[in-house]
């Protein structure tokens, strides 16, 4: 099955966002702040910060910590300066030898009056997303769900 086309969107600002997170690579994060205001705060299950040097540390870290991590959004619905994106982000965990993964996720971003990320706020089920597909705590986190009824 092929991946399907690059998502496009009429809205200039919401096209921009998705080609940066599309295209992110290290060298894209030294234009982190044409995308992102200069206090924006970013939160995700493990981070919570403000500020692009902060937001800057949290994609470096990504690179530096994953084999081939990229985004690929799915949807993407504006409403004035609310944008909602559906996305799957796809990496290898650096010498784990455990193949290609896939988180499935979504993000809430609110813009600026210049049409930059102002607040970005990351919403992924941290225990089935991640925790259950590796090894030990995977199978832990597999038997508490059963346990729990899930």
């Amino acid at each position: 099955m092929s991946e399907p086309g690059p998502l496009r969107h009429a809205d200039p600002r919401v096209q921009r966002i998705i080609g940066f997170y599309e295209g992110l690579s290290p060298a894209a994060l030294a234009r982190l702040g044409e995308v992102y205001a200069a206090q924006a705060r970013f939160k995700d299950p493990f981070n919570e910060v403000q500020g692009l040097p902060a937001i800057g540390h949290i994609f470096d870290h990504m690179f530096r910590t994953l084999d081939t991590p990229r985004f690929v959004v799915i949807t993407a619905v504006a409403a004035g300066s609310d944008v909602f994106l559906t996305w799957d982000f796809r990496f290898s965990r650096r010498g784990a030898g455990d193949g290609l993964m896939c988180i499935h996720g979504a993000s809430h971003l609110q813009l600026d009056a210049d049409g930059r990320v102002a607040l970005h706020r990351d919403y992924w089920d941290a225990a089935e997303e991640l925790y259950e597909k590796l090894p030990l705590v995977g199978a832990l986190m597999r038997w508490l769900k059963r346990r729990a009824g899930g």
